[in-house]
């Protein structure tokens, strides 16, 4: 019997020169998409916008990010749930990761390096903002072809404009003897999408499959893995799982990654096409942060699964 090779999560190129709307490229990488969330929740999307030099860029400044002291680190705080800094966690004591609301605008990175570095650090601000604005412009691109897919791109203006973006650097230390490697535990993100872009060469990011089977992947340089997350399931209607992931660090070296999260910034509105009379809705349009509240509520954490509990009809 042949050896069997473990599944792999779809790959789209969506930096073709001839990907262009109304073009044959287009519309068929629209189905792709479609298709990739639909049955995986998620997709490696190439991606060769953001350089090789900014890329190294980025690493250099997450590197310098994590040597900040902690008590700078533990002033990166939110009055919105999930947008603060993360450590010092005993259950996932690899794990750190700090937050920018906003970081496609220059102003909100700039308030986040100064409170990093109270004397200023330009680099850091250049290169978290334009390498933001160049993966909003990816999740702009992905979304609008999903919308296009599904015939609803009458929503999409709206859709937009209500986003409120997130850039989460992370950091994974390299376990140590007898140390759990459980760098982040099994779950679905509260966003409508999440892009992740491993910054470094170390693996970790593990998504599951339909069938329960955990796989690793193996991102390349240049690509970006685009998640699925609860409010998306949601608005499509269940059509789309939301892609649950972990973070396995079985590597010696520490791992950097970027993440960047999309929530709406007020009502995800439920397109009424997504239903019919075969697939009634079986959600009501929603407010996004008031889900992400309800998520930390106990009524919230005690639900088999919150989106549902929260907004299902």
């Amino acid at each position: 019997m042949g050896s069997q090779t473990q599944p792999k999560i779809p790959v789209i190129d969506l930096s073709k020169e001839d990907l262009k709307p109304g073009t044959s490229t287009w519309l068929s990488t629209c189905k792709d998409i479609r298709h990739a969330f639909e049955e995986f929740g998620c997709f490696e999307a190439i991606y060769h916008k953001v350089s090789q030099e900014l890329r190294k860029e980025v690493l250099a400044s997450t590197e310098e990010l994590f040597d900040v002291p902690l008590e700078l680190k533990v002033k990166n705080t939110s009055t919105k749930p999930y947008f603060e800094y993360y450590g010092q966690y005993t259950i996932i004591p690899l794990y750190e990761s700090l937050a920018i609301d906003n970081p496609e605008t220059l102003n909100a990175t700039q308030t986040f390096t100064n409170l990093m570095w109270p004397a200023g650090n330009n680099r850091f601000c250049a290169n978290s903002h334009s390498i933001s604005e160049l993966v909003v412009e990816l999740d702009k691109l992905v979304m609008r072809m999903l919308f296009e897919s599904y015939g609803v791109e009458g929503y999409y203006d709206s859709y937009i404009g209500s986003l409120n973006y997130l850039l989460r650097y992370f950091k994974y230390r390299a376990p140590e003897k007898n140390e759990t490697t459980m760098g982040l535990t099994p779950h679905t993100d509260k966003t409508v999408t999440s892009i992740i872009h491993q910054i470094n060469h170390v693996n970790g990011l593990q998504v599951q499959m339909k069938g329960g089977e955990w796989i690793d992947v193996e991102p390349s340089p240049s690509s970006y893995i685009v998640m699925a997350g609860d409010a998306l399931m949601a608005w499509s209607n269940d059509r789309i799982p939301p892609c649950r992931h972990q973070v396995i660090m079985n590597e010696s070296e520490t791992r950097y990654s970027l993440g960047l999260f999309s929530f709406s910034n007020g009502e995800v509105d439920i397109p009424k096409e997504l239903g019919d009379e075969k697939r009634p809705l079986k959600y009501k349009s929603f407010d996004h942060f008031g889900f992400l509240y309800f998520n930390q509520s106990e009524e919230g954490k005690k639900s088999a699964c919150s989106i549902k509990a929260y907004c299902g009809i």
